[in-house]
């Protein structure tokens, strides 16, 4: 692919949005066009999968819930974002196929290869150049996730056990894959992290 492709993972409340729009600035200023996404809900049907996944006030179950996953994230990649990368531009997606192995596959105690084969598949083994983990401790990520005042969606309502073994997963998929993964401690100021992320990403960049 001509494009550079980015993904930002994490568990709730270590300020993976704040980050992307960050790196996203930074690259526009480089004169690097960018497309900035998310998941669930980068496309229109994505914006209705999200509101199922994220907003319906009954149960879905952890298989149906990691298919509408995958659903979502083969329309992104198909329509938005390998577009992209083919024109030649730079994705910065917030959450990608990562969030499923670790949400689905450790939180909802799901194969966790089974999931993430599904992803593959969804997606056509397209896989980011990086892959940043901003880490937190699931307690910490919890307090931070209080103070916002914004009402919970359905997966932040999760027990703590839950997050805890979500970021457990995230580590160990950084541990196998350490040169697609930058795992960056969220506790650090804004500016640290944001200048930690570009000195790898500028290592990427021709």
């Amino acid at each position: 692919m001509a494009g550079l492709f980015i993904s930002f993972e994490g568990i709730d409340g270590v300020g993976k949005s704040t980050q992307a729009d960050r790196l996203g600035e930074w690259l526009t200023s480089k004169g690097k066009e960018v497309l900035r996404t998310l998941e669930p809900g980068g496309t229109d049907l994505g914006q209705e999968i999200r509101n199922i996944l994220l907003h319906r006030k009954g149960d879905v179950a952890p298989r149906a819930e990691a298919l509408l996953y995958a659903a979502d994230r083969a329309h992104h990649v198909a329509t938005k974002i390998r577009p992209a990368l083919n024109a030649g531009k730079t994705v910065i997606t917030d959450r990608y196929l990562d969030s499923s192995v670790a949400y689905q596959g450790a939180g909802r105690a799901l194969d966790a290869n089974l999931v993430r084969d599904l992803s593959l598949f969804a997606v056509e083994n397209l896989l980011p150049n990086l892959t940043v983990l901003l880490d937190l401790d699931a307690a910490a990520a919890l307090e931070r996730r209080s103070k916002t005042g914004t009402e919970p969606d359905r997966l932040e309502r999760e027990k703590l056990e839950f997050f805890e073994a979500v970021r457990d997963q995230y580590l160990k998929l950084a541990a196998a894959e350490p040169n697609r993964w930058l795992v960056v401690d969220a506790r650090l100021d804004v500016d640290e992290i944001a200048q930690i992320i570009r000195d790898r990403v500028s290592t990427l960049l021709v």
